[in-house]
């Protein structure tokens, strides 16, 4: 019966710098890139924002960060517009910051 090790046997090939320069490197490509945002959907997501502050009602945010989409749910607290943030407070009442430019779609929840 032959007894095979599979990957493991390979293993020992590599020095341990190679090993690090291919997870980096395996790291990178998982990174995903921005997507551009056109004027319908900027002016979309302001009113979107706009009505949910007036009503007070809590938003589903999609924003990116660190090369990587993320969701928020809460309410609008306040609209930075001199360092262009969101302060968003969620179910917990902790306040995050989203910059404008990281935020990629604002939906009703």
């Amino acid at each position: 019966m032959l007894r095979d090790r599979g990957t493991l046997k390979w293993q020992g090939m590599f020095m341990p710098e190679h090993v690090k320069l291919l997870r980096e490197m395996d790291w990178d490509n998982k990174k995903k890139t921005k997507p551009e945002l056109d004027e319908q959907q900027l002016e979309l997501m302001e009113e979107t924002i706009c009505e949910a502050m007036a009503e007070n009602i809590n938003l589903c945010f999609t924003y990116f960060s660190q090369g990587d989409f993320h969701l928020l749910i809460g309410k609008v607290h306040y609209i930075d517009p001199y360092k262009k943030e969101l302060r968003i407070v969620d179910f917990y009442d902790e306040v995050h910051k989203i910059n404008f430019s990281d935020l990629m779609d604002v939906r009703n929840n």
